[in-house]
């Protein structure tokens, strides 16, 4: 099924050549994430390592809590806060 770059085939033939490139991409990915996983094991620091990556997952996912979650401060309350500070700046 070598065709020269150029040709279209029909919809049928598009959908699996696009199968077979996203299968392909699959499997090199898979490859490549089990080399370095089986690199990560050979290592005499492998718990640390994890613990380590827990740690900055965690820490990650406070970060993304943070920004999504959170509720930003509404503007009139902001604006009167600053009012108050220089109100109380000016009777010093």
């Amino acid at each position: 099924m070598t065709r020269e770059t150029g040709q279209n085939g029909g919809p049928a033939e598009q959908a699996v050549l696009l199968a077979a490139g996203l299968t392909d991409l699959a499997v090199s990915t898979l490859g490549s994430a089990l080399g370095a996983v089986r690199g990560l094991l050979r290592r005499s620091d492998a718990a640390e390592l994890a613990a380590q990556a827990e740690h900055d997952l965690a820490a990650r996912g406070r970060l993304a809590l943070d920004r999504y979650a959170a509720v930003p401060p509404a503007h009139l309350e902001i604006l009167a806060r600053r009012a108050r500070a220089r109100r109380s700046l000016g009777d010093v």
